[in-house]
């Protein structure tokens, strides 16, 4: 294998270790707010994002990376490396991935575009799985199968921080915003095969939370599990209440980090959002 550069999107949370490494490249996604455009994670931050999100004027949207921008981004790694992989959010809630594809075809460097069929730090996981096998040895196609099938072993689930916000950003029709808001319902969302879907509605934050750390509980009796992600908007508050809950079950071998969602996430999830993901070997 010769030197490979590795491509990701700004939905992805990069920890020191990825934020750091010479060989990887993120490509924003774009906002708009009140007729301005921003880049994700360059021109504007999480906080600064939701600060504004309350004197909005509008609602904010999102939009994935144009193909001319993955273009311009590929090509000017062409003679710094032999070959790229690009890892991406999931294409069932973006057209990243489509984007990536398309790119692909108008390069000279050969380009290997996976679907990660998730979002967050555990996009940025499967990538770093990926590296490992680069690593001893593998290809790329090799790479982009063993992705596909760690993929299939991510669980993740989320209480939405704000319906009203999810609402705004069009994921969520009128009916169901004004029945979940009169009956004070969270919906516990599942990333499941790469899309969101509901997995219960029950009646309180609480009792949410209590159904998500079932799910994990679960799962820590009937696989082996090395890592459980908190997932968070911007109020990082609940993270340490919720980890206190996972020890309360989970063995101190389990490693338990905490990731935020950023400003793509926020503009459809709100602030106040919080969930757990985990990878069963």
């Amino acid at each position: 294998m010769g030197k490979i550069a590795w491509v990701t999107d700004s939905t992805g949370f990069l920890d020191e270790e990825l934020s750091n490494h010479e060989d990887i490249y993120v490509i924003p996604m774009t906002v708009f707010f009140d007729e301005e455009e921003y880049r994700d994670g360059v021109t504007i931050t999480p906080a600064q994002f939701f600060e504004r999100l309350k004197t909005a004027k509008t609602n904010p949207k999102t939009s994935q990376p144009s193909i001319g921008s993955f273009v311009e981004l590929y090509n000017s790694l062409e003679g710094k490396y032999d070959e790229i992989i690009s890892v991406h959010i999931s294409e069932k809630l973006s057209g990243t991935v489509s984007s990536a594809r398309q790119a692909a075809e108008l390069v000279n460097i050969p380009v290997t575009v996976i679907d990660s069929k998730t979002l967050t730090y555990m996009m940025s996981k499967l990538m770093k799985e990926g590296m490992k096998l680069i690593r001893d040895g593998k290809t790329s196609a090799e790479v982009k199968n063993h992705i596909a099938d760690l993929a299939e072993r991510l669980e993740t689930y989320v209480i939405i921080g704000s319906l009203e916000q999810l609402h705004r950003s069009g994921r969520m029709n009128t009916a169901q915003y004004y029945l979940g808001s009169m009956l004070q319902i969270k919906p516990v969302i599942q990333i499941n095969d790469g899309a969101l879907s509901v997995k219960e509605k029950v009646r309180s934050e609480n009792k949410a939370t209590s159904k998500i750390l079932g799910y994990l509980e679960d799962a820590l009796a009937n696989n082996q599990i090395e890592e459980v992600y908190i997932l968070y908007g911007l109020d990082d508050s609940k993270t340490k209440e919720w980890e206190k809950k996972i020890r309360e079950f989970a063995p101190e071998t389990i490693s338990i980090k905490a990731c935020p969602l950023g400003v793509a996430i926020g503009v459809h999830a709100g602030e106040n959002t919080i969930g757990i993901s985990w990878m069963s070997k």
